[in-house]
Parts: structure tokens; C-alpha cells; sequence
């Protein structure tokens, strides 16, 4: 007959105001976006969306900030037994489950797009010939051409994939090799390496987000390729922005992670915050990569 001593200590943390300063957040930024957007779509580049996006990002930030430290001093005061280990490891891996399918579906969008209706705007297939409406229109990819081009000018040009896309896959690429010898460095107990490579890999994240940021004003400025440009500018920016988002809260992270690391924090036997992180940042190179391929080598 099993005793008391045979179950663990599962602990239940207290009622929090965490979650709803993280929806506030996310409500923020995701409205501030949608207004930037809306106001670049209509050729206003003074927006008020941009700050509420930027206040978004702050209270974002704040509340993730907090939400770890919390969670780092729950830790350290032994308050986790390893069934509630386990069910980090588990929340882990359905957040980034979730996330696979939320890039799935904007990866589905852009299969879409470019095999079944840009064919069909242009009378292929079993949707009737349409030359009629747009007899101008050719049925390419990427859609420079647009069907209507007084109302979507289409981009000069489309972006190529080896200049800063190349530099910035070359980026990501070596980023998670340093993420992972900082991996080693928590099991070798080598304070130092760990430090170090962290170090590196965060600001790599960083060289990439000032990359992509620059590669934004020069798809701007040089090529006309903007949110206004049809759908091959929609879902350009949609893949690559949502992919930007992602590795500005992965450096955020790992960014936590390195101030733990420089405090100490990290054991062999106890480091799943560290490696929760590292998860994050491998499925968004892996993300990386499938942008690399489909929107840049085979969209240009």
C-alpha cells in the first residue's frame, strides 16, 4: 500500500496579475501593428500605431521580465519537485508545437498564393480564363505584375537571396552552434564557456534583427516592395516580420539566460530554463532557413 512519502509535493503557485499584464501586452501590440500597417497602406507615414506598438512592447517586456524572475525564485527556493519539472518540459514543448503551426499556416498561405491562385487570376486551371478583367496580367511568381497595378503597384524588383538574407541565415546558422556549446558549457560546469558563447549567441541575435531592419528600409526605399505591393509585399513581410518578432523575444530570452549564467544560476541537474530557451532559438533557425528557401531562393 503505497505511503504519503511515494507522491511528491506538487507546488501550486499564487493568484497572479502577471497574465493579464501579458494579454494587455500582446492586445497592444498586436492593435498598434495593425494601425501601423493600415496607416503605411494608406501612405501615412505618421502613425500612431507605431507608439502603441512600442508601448505594447514594453509592457510585454515588463511583465516577461517579472514573470521570470518569479519563476527563478521559485526555483531557487526548491518549491519545484520533478513532477512540476515535468510539466515545464511539457508546456515547452506544446508552446513551440503551437508555434510550428502558426508558421505552418503562413507557410500553407504562401503555397497557396503561389500555386493555386496566382495560376487562376490568370485563367489557368478549372477557374475560366480571365483576361478580360486584366488582359496585362502574367501569372508569375513573384508577383511583380500585379493584376491591378493602379491600386497594388507592384515592387521594381523582388528580394534576392544573396545579400542580407544570406548574411543574416549565416547569422542564425552559427548562432545555434554557440548556443550549444554554451549547452556543453552548463554540463562541463565551466562557468566561463558558458558566459561566453552565450555572449556571442545573443549578440548575433541582435547583428540579425539590425540585418533584417536595414534589409526592411532597403526593400522600401530601393525596391518599392512594401505592404502596398500586392501580395508578394503582404506575405513577405508577414513571413519574415512574424520570424523577426520571434527571434526579438528567443534574444530576449537568452538574454535572461545570460544574466543567469553570469550570477550562476545553472547546475547540470538543473538548467531547463537555459534549455527551453535553446529550444526556442533552434526551432527559429530552423523557421529561418524555410524562409530562406521558399521566400527568398525560390520567391526571387
Amino acid at each position: 500500500m503505497a505511503t504519503d512519502a511515494t507522491y511528491e509535493t506538487y507546488y501550486v503557485p499564487a493568484d497572479s496579475k502577471l497574465p493579464i499584464f501579458a494579454s494587455l501586452g500582446i492586445f497592444l501590440t498586436v492593435f498598434g501593428l495593425g494601425n501601423w500597417f493600415n496607416d503605411l497602406t494608406a501612405g501615412n507615414e505618421s502613425s500612431l500605431g507605431v507608439w502603441i506598438l512600442f508601448l505594447g512592447g514594453l509592457v510585454m517586456g515588463g511583465t516577461l521580465f517579472v514573470w521570470f524572475s518569479k519563476v527563478i525564485e521559485e526555483n531557487h527556493a526548491k518549491m519545484y519537485s520533478q513532477q512540476m519539472n515535468r510539466s515545464f518540459v511539457w508546456g515547452m514543448s506544446w508552446f513551440i508545437f503551437s508555434e510550428v503551426m502558426f508558421f505552418a499556416a503562413f507557410f500553407g498561405a504562401l503555397f497557396y498564393v503561389r500555386v493555386l491562385a496566382v495560376p487562376w487570376i490568370g485563367g489557368e486551371g478549372a477557374r475560366g480564363p480571365t483576361d478580360m478583367l486584366w488582359p496585362d496580367y502574367v501569372p508569375e511568381w513573384p508577383l511583380i505584375n500585379t493584376p491591378d497595378p493602379s491600386l497594388f503597384p507592384g515592387a521594381k524588383e523582388p528580394m534576392g537571396p544573396w545579400g542580407l538574407p544570406l548574411i543574416n541565415t549565416v547569422l542564425l546558422v552559427l548562432s545555434s552552434f554557440t548556443v550549444n556549446i554554451a549547452h556543453h558549457g552548463i554540463k562541463e560546469n565551466n562557468r566561463k564557456k558558458i558566459v561566453t558563447w552565450l555572449s556571442i549567441t545573443v549578440a548575433l541575435g541582435v547583428a540579425f534583427l539590425f540585418c533584417q531592419a536595414y534589409e526592411y528600409y532597403h526593400a522600401y526605399e530601393a525596391l518599392g516592395l512594401t505592404l502596398n505591393a500586392g501580395i508578394y509585399g503582404t506575405t513577405f513581410y508577414m513571413l519574415t516580420g512574424f520570424h523577426g518578432a520571434h527571434v526579438t523575444l528567443g534574444t530576449f530570452m537568452l538574454a535572461v539566460m545570460l544574466g543567469r549564467a553570469i550570477k550562476g544560476h545553472f547546475r547540470d541537474d538543473d538548467c531547463f530554463g537555459f534549455e527551453a530557451a535553446a529550444w526556442y532559438w533552434h526551432f527559429v533557425d530552423v523557421v529561418w532557413i524555410g524562409l530562406f528557401v521558399f521566400v527568398y531562393i525560390f520567391g526571387s
